[in-house]
């Protein structure tokens, strides 16, 4: 298969690559997710692409690596 192909197929799979977590924060934070926010974006402006996440499980909010990256 082609670079394109399996870009292609991995983009409509359901099984999702793992990601790396940057960093956690409590989801039960009296702030909310903007703490999570705010790390995530110190990481984007150290040119790391991360977004928030919510993991229900743990009931934590993940800064992880965005997909693709």
């Amino acid at each position: 298969m082609s670079a394109a192909d399996i870009a292609a197929h991995e983009a409509a799979s359901y099984v999702r690559r793992p990601r790396k977590v940057l960093a956690t924060s409590p989801a039960g934070h009296p702030r909310g997710s903007r703490p999570a926010e705010e790390l995530a974006r110190q990481f984007r402006d150290h040119g790391v692409p991360a977004t928030v996440v919510q993991d229900i499980r743990t009931d934590r909010f993940l800064i992880v690596e965005e997909a693709g990256s």
